[in-house]
């Protein structure tokens, strides 16, 4: 591709990519929700920076950080900024990625067709490691594309490092090695020497061996967590074809119909797409549908194939299924974003985001009733909040124990010790058998913990631990 050539698609890509994520912080800047329990997790690992933490590898609390300090805030505006601008970052990638294999004209479409994607949209509102992995996961694609093209061990060391930063951003990053194999299969133009592979596989696990190191001092902490996802492992397989027709439905959610529906066409049609980026996500999908099947599978764990996916998807629809992909998709990216600005809106008086709504306000009520006792609660949510919501108030924030490896990140750090003597505030439905007397009920419509019975207990520490 020559210098004009990359000149003439990269500002016409960038101006829109740049223009769709402008919008999105603008829209983020008056988003009403508020930080969901995982987005104030990351943000509480990232004030003690680690190699590793109880369920995920450390980059999206470094980049969550990052960003806070250099902002000079916590608010929920900077906790979820970097969204949108790392998805914006990929989409230019992966633009790059298709001038490289389909021509200059390639790029719009592509990126275009990922910046629009529902998940994407989703991610450039709710802070996740899906997107943090995602700009690492597209370079890499990149980096060893050139490789494979005549490039030198640089671009394979690069790729190599782009691999290795994808896997501290979610483990799923390793399907870039496998993928990659798979790649070079079914396509010439994706194969590379043995050194190109020596030096790839080197520079990954270069980048990884201090999250590895992490995990060997910590009992495999994370590593056994994601194992917990994988629960047919240890539980025994459930063969369940609803769970797998549930995981397939939600990809045309994630990914948009028309984009999903194009990429199973490309699965039949596979001689006259890219072979190597349509065999690189049929291999992340058939991973998950088998996990699916067998013990159940979230809709974003396949977010991985949808970086290949999409560029195979754009480029096997006629011009014509590009344009209204486009404008479904766009009207979904469009909508995701607005209803954050009116989150109590639904039908019958129940907000469509519920689950997004009254957890800071439940955290206010439990610190306004607390006065000088230690706050202790058994759920990771309100755990999560108490911390984010209540974090500049010096509170002693505690999770009940339990008996056995720890059930989260709260019970492996922030457990009530053995040695804590007198009352504490217990947040709970259930408060055991313990002497408890009642501290207020606690106000829970039209949010996330409607009905669920939670209320406010004055409990004798000690007795906790005998539960």
């Amino acid at each position: 591709m020559s210098a004009s050539d990359a000149r003439g698609w990269f500002g016409p890509v960038f101006a829109l990519v740049a223009a769709i994520t402008a919008a999105r912080l603008v829209l983020l800047a008056f988003d009403r929700t508020d930080p969901f329990v995982d987005e104030v997790q990351y943000w509480l690992w990232g004030q003690s920076l680690d190699w590793g933490y109880y369920s995920k590898p450390p980059l999206i609390a470094w980049v969550m950080r990052g960003v806070t300090d250099l902002a000079g805030s916590d608010a929920r505006f900077w906790l979820r900024m970097p969204g949108a601008v790392l998805h914006g970052v990929t989409a230019l990638i992966l633009g790059a990625l298709a001038v490289r294999l389909y021509g200059a004209g390639a790029g719009l479409w592509v990126a275009a067709g990922y910046v629009t994607l529902p998940m994407v949209a989703v991610g450039s509102l709710l802070f996740s490691t899906d997107t943090v992995m995602a700009p690492f996961l597209a370079a890499a694609l990149m980096f060893w594309h050139r490789a494979c093209s005549g490039g030198g061990m640089r671009d394979a060391a690069l790729a190599g490092v782009c691999a290795g930063l994808a896997g501290l951003a979610k483990y799923a990053g390793v399907y870039l090695v496998p993928g990659l194999a798979v790649a070079a299969l079914l396509s010439p133009g994706w194969r590379a020497s043995w050194r190109h592979w020596a030096i790839f596989l080197g520079a990954t696990m270069l980048v990884l061996s201090p999250n590895i190191a992490w995990n060997l001092a910590n009992d495999l902490t994370t590593l056994s967590h994601t194992a917990d996802n994988a629960a047919w492992v240890r539980e025994g397989a459930l063969f369940s074809p609803a769970s797998l027709a549930r995981f397939w439905a939600e990809q045309f959610a994630v990914a948009g119909p028309l984009v999903a529906g194009a990429f199973v066409v490309a699965l039949w049609r596979w001689r006259v797409v890219d072979r190597a980026l349509l065999g690189f996500a049929a291999l992340v999908l058939a991973v998950v549908s088998l996990q699916a099947f067998l013990g159940g599978a979230n809709a974003n764990w396949a977010a991985a194939a949808w970086l290949p996916g999409t560029v195979v998807a754009m480029m096997a629809m006629s011009v014509r299924m590009r344009v209204l992909s486009l404008m479904v998709n766009g009207s979904i990216a469009l909508i995701l974003p607005v209803m954050t600005l009116f989150p109590q809106v639904g039908p019958d008086g129940n907000p469509l985001l519920q689950r997004y709504l009254g957890r800071a306000d439940l955290s206010r009520q439990i610190i306004a009733a607390s006065g000088a006792l230690p706050i202790v609660a058994d759920r990771r949510d309100v755990l999560a909040d108490l911390f984010y919501t209540g974090r500049d108030q010096g509170l002693t924030i505690l999770a009940r124990p339990h008996a056995g490896r720890a059930r989260h990140f709260y019970e492996q750090v922030h457990s009530l010790p053995r040695g804590l003597m007198g009352d504490v505030l217990l947040v709970t439905g259930d408060p055991g058998d313990c002497p408890v007397v009642s501290a207020g009920s606690l106000a829970t419509e039209g949010g996330g913990y409607q009905g669920q019975g939670l209320a406010l207990w004055r409990v004798p520490a000690a007795c906790l631990h005998d539960q």
